[in-house]
């Protein structure tokens, strides 16, 4: 539905057209009258991913928290981008899990589990992680199951290491209950190996398996003891009664010898277990089980899925474009003369500077000539760099002289041009209710590498020097010490940036511990140079200088971006550090590298330092690989001395979620680097607008290693160069050009 409006700012635009057509000769008169765009605050995207509560969102999780029945697996696959928590416990052992459907037909799990009076072990409380990887080998068919080939507990101790290849099929039944749609019959069987073939062997394949190893370093992969030993039968039933209530039935094929023969935890007195569980909402699930024939254990899962905000977003509608023709209707009103004049142009600055002011846009610097405008703008409000550029467009095409036909647009993000999209204002004015309009403008449309700043651009006068300060929540983890396997710091950071120039920033945060434990946590027993392992010290004091710095980002040419940074860079590290990136804005590579000198702070934060001062330095090379994938290599010198590299592969979501994992191989040994082997971890962000409904730049994450160590450690830089420079360059917005229309 079409609404009429008349806004203030398109009255001011008619009042400065005028007086520019005035002191041109042009034109007498500027378009007064829009008809809002039909739009109800989201995007068709945002509205075909909203949630349905058709049937169970999402399969089952098991004890592991990986899709199955209750300690055994099933073929199933969570939905693209699926994030799921739970928690399980029975007989004494607890297992908190995450799991990641990284791709449709692969997912990657990561276990803190906790068992109490393991024997063989010197703790009350045997604690341990683990990693899991799963991928399907075909989807179900109609006569076909799904089958899925799985490694749990690869790269750790070993105490539920298994390997197992499975297969799930469903059947559709009556909804039964005051279920709302269909039920359903699943049935899956499969073949286990190490844990999973303890009970039950049917026989065992050609060569021997490492058994689980308490008090190793772990970290490693048993690859010689994949499949290998008894192989053992498994399987079972669920049947989800309706959109709520489901049961499940299976048969077990894992004997828990270590928890049951050598540890008396519990009696397993058979291999059946049974389970009823209820679907609370649609992203939380309960369960509760009769295990073993002598155990009861519970289970509680979260689900979330980066593709289906909590509360839809909401952006407030911009007035559409109005095709000049219907304006501008005589052919004195495009004439260019109006480009002559300093006067007029600087009139024209100051009403683009508030039309974008208007939207949360800030104007950085604008060229005009009479067919041409290069708009330099920073974006602060919108995570999407194609929303903010869609907006900045529309904006604009409302209160240009109607003889400017070609729109450059240049975000700009700490003094540096990233990217040029250059589009048509007729193809705006065209395309805007055409069904197609996202691939439509694509197609006519293009983004090339910034340019330098033109000569005769005219600068905003309200933007530098600037000076900003913010107070914001912090929260600092510490993982997975057996005496206390979490542990948290909560307080205040009260932040200030002063910006005197282009590129330039001086920033600083004083932090306020509130409250916490990490000063409690374990003293390192490291053999290399304490480099994190002194957490514990530096959460000792209250009051802490985070962080205080000086940059500079510039272009120094084509394709190329710069950074210097000096001061006390983070809460552990001062010293000076130096970035160069090679990125084309048409490209999926990017090549970087930077160097570090940086010393040790002292353990109060203040201005003091330690004895430990050291250079490192990595060469990076980065690849988009579509979708939303970036994969990462770094290579060089770390902070304890060692050699190495690390990879890593990240998805970020059209929305802001990301999510990610990497390792680190260095020349440290395994039993120099001590406990977990090698540096390892995952990390995820979270987006505030996902989550509020209202558009942010901000967000929250975490990056969780299975264990602190010091090999393969890099120090924090604020304002590293890729991620800025990524997010305008032509793969990103060109995955998300269906939001150029939000």
């Amino acid at each position: 539905m079409g609404l009429s409006v008349t806004t203030t700012r398109q009255y001011r635009a008619r009042a400065v057209l005028t007086g520019l057509a005035m002191t041109a000769g042009l034109l007498q008169a500027a378009p007064v009258l829009a008809q809002s765009k039909p739009f109800a605050g989201q995007s068709n995207a945002s509205a075909e991913e909203a949630p349905r509560y058709k049937r169970l969102p999402a399969p089952s999780l098991n004890f592991y928290g990986t899709s199955g029945l209750i300690d055994m697996p099933s073929a199933e696959m969570q939905p693209d981008g699926q994030w799921s928590t739970s928690f399980s416990w029975f007989a004494g052992q607890s297992r908190y899990n995450l799991t990641f459907q990284a791709t449709p037909w692969l997912s990657a799990s990561f276990r803190y589990n906790g068992i109490r009076d393991l024997s063989g072990t010197a703790f009350s409380t045997y604690y341990d992680r683990g990693f899991d990887v799963r991928a399907r080998l075909w989807r179900e068919g109609h006569w076909r199951p799904a089958v899925t080939i799985g490694l749990q507990d690869f790269a750790g101790t070993g105490v539920y290491a298994s390997e197992y290849i499975v297969a799930t099929k469903s059947f559709d039944t009556p909804a039964l209950g005051s279920g709302r749609s269909p039920g359903r019959l699943k049935v899956t069987a499969g073949l286990g190996w190490g844990r999973l073939g303890t009970y039950g062997a049917l026989g065992s394949l050609a060569g021997n398996r490492t058994g689980f190893t308490p008090g190793g370093t772990g970290g490693s992969l048993s690859t010689e003891s994949w499949f290998r030993g008894d192989v053992a039968p498994f399987g079972g039933i669920e049947w989800e009664i309706n959109d709520r209530w489901g049961l499940k039935a299976e048969y077990s094929s894992d004997a828990y010898l270590a928890e049951s023969r050598d540890s008396g935890i519990f009696e397993r007195r058979s291999p059946l277990n049974f389970g009823l569980e209820y679907q609370w909402t649609p992203g939380t699930r309960i369960g509760a089980y009769y295990l073993y024939g002598s155990e009861l254990g519970i289970t509680a899962q979260i689900q979330l899925n980066p593709k289906h905000p909590r509360v839809p977003m909401q952006v407030p509608a911009l007035a559409p474009v109005l095709p000049r023709n219907q304006w501008a209707t005589e052919s004195a009103h495009w004439g260019q003369d109006w480009a002559q004049s300093s006067a007029s142009k600087r009139q024209v600055r100051d009403l683009v500077a508030e039309a974008l002011k208007s939207d949360g846009l800030t104007l950085e610097a604008i060229t005009l000539s009479g067919t041409e405008v290069e708009l330099r703008y920073r974006n602060n409000r919108y995570r999407s760099e194609t929303l903010a550029a869609g907006r900045a467009a529309r904006l604009i095409a409302n209160v240009l002289p109607p003889s400017v036909e070609t729109f450059r647009l240049v975000p700009v993000r700490r003094g540096i041009g990233l990217s040029t999209t250059v589009l048509r204002r007729s193809d705006l004015e065209a395309l805007e209710f055409v069904p197609d309009a996202p691939d439509a403008l694509a197609a006519v449309s293009t983004v090339t590498n910034a340019a330098p700043l033109a000569a005769d651009a005219i600068l905003s006068e309200e933007l530098y020097p600037a000076f900003s300060t913010s107070v914001s929540p912090y929260s600092s983890q510490g993982y997975f010490d057996p005496d206390q396997p979490f542990r948290l710091d909560l307080g205040v950071d009260f932040a200030a940036s002063y910006t005197p120039a282009p590129g330039w920033r001086i920033a600083g945060a004083i932090r306020q511990r509130l409250w916490g434990n990490i000063a409690n946590g374990r003293a390192s027993n490291s053999v290399l140079p304490h480099v994190r392992t002194d957490q514990a010290e530096y959460a000792q004091h209250g009051t802490t200088l985070n962080n205080l710095y000086v940059s500079r980002h510039w272009q120094p040419g084509r394709n190329t971006y710069a950074r210097v940074t000096a001061g006390l860079l983070e809460s552990m590290y001062g010293g000076i550090s130096g970035e160069m990136l090679w990125k084309p804005a048409a490209s999926p590579l990017a090549l970087g590298v930077e160097g570090n000198y940086v010393r040790q702070r002292a353990f109060d934060q203040r201005f003091g330092f330690r004895d430990y001062q050291t250079f490192t330095g990595h060469a990076s090379a980065y690849l988009e690989l579509g979708k939303g994938y970036v994969a990462q290599v770094d290579a060089g010198r770390y902070l304890a001395g060692d050699y190495g590299a690390t990879f890593s592969i990240d998805r970020t979501f059209k929305n802001g979620w990301s999510v990610g994992g990497f390792f680190t191989r260095t020349n440290v040994s395994a039993a120099d680097f001590g406990e977990g082997s090698f540096d390892k971890g995952f990390r995820f962000r979270i987006p505030l607008d996902w989550m509020l409904g209202k558009p942010s730049r901000n967000s929250f994450g975490l990056t969780i290693r299975p264990t602190q160590r010091d090999g393969g450690q890099r120090v924090a830089v604020p304002g590293r160069l890729y991620g800025s420079v990524r997010a305008a360059h032509r793969l990103s917005l060109t995955e998300q050009r269906a939001r150029f229309w939000e």
